[in-house]
């Protein structure tokens, strides 16, 4: 084996590693995972997909998506618009490095973006964008709340451990 061969594959691991790290423990041996290229690192035989932390990110953000996460993902990457049919579920249960909870296209925090560094947490999308108005928008209200409401691509957060 070769030294490049040895890094490609450690750095596979490390990927593989870190993108189970955001699905629950009885979901790692049966999710696919990808890279974001979308070269599968590890085949599965259930109905989810995980990513390891996205490469320009600082920080820890992996995520495993159902697949209308999946199509949710595809349209906010690409600013388009998007369609729920159903309830949708998508875990980072090793946390994130933090987003806006108003932009969904913010890159850093400022002043006024409701910055969040959230710890482990899974997330909910709805077709019926009338059920987020029962929640709150406040990222530290101690529950769920609402990420980039008003926006198509807003969708429930529920906090299921500690803030790092």
């Amino acid at each position: 084996m070769t030294v490049a061969g040895f890094a490609q594959s450690a750095d596979k691991d490390a990927m593989l590693q870190d993108a189970l790290s955001a699905a629950p423990p009885t979901l790692r041996d049966k999710v696919t995972v990808m890279d974001w290229d979308k070269n599968v690192l590890q085949e599965g035989s259930g109905s989810y997909t995980c990513f390891p932390t996205p490469p320009q990110l600082e920080g820890t953000a992996p995520m495993c998506m159902d697949g209308l996460w999946m199509l949710w993902a595809d349209a906010w990457m690409n600013k388009k618009p998007v369609q729920i049919e159903s309830i949708g579920i998508s875990y980072m249960l090793a946390g994130d490095g933090g987003a806006s909870n108003i932009d969904p296209y913010a890159e850093k925090e400022t002043p006024d973006n409701q910055w969040i560094v959230e710890g482990p947490h899974l997330m909910i999308i709805t077709p019926d964008k009338s059920l987020l108005d029962a929640l709150p928008t406040d990222p530290n209200n101690g529950g769920p709340y609402v990420m980039w409401k008003d926006t198509p691509y807003a969708h429930i957060m529920v906090p299921v451990g500690p803030r790092k």
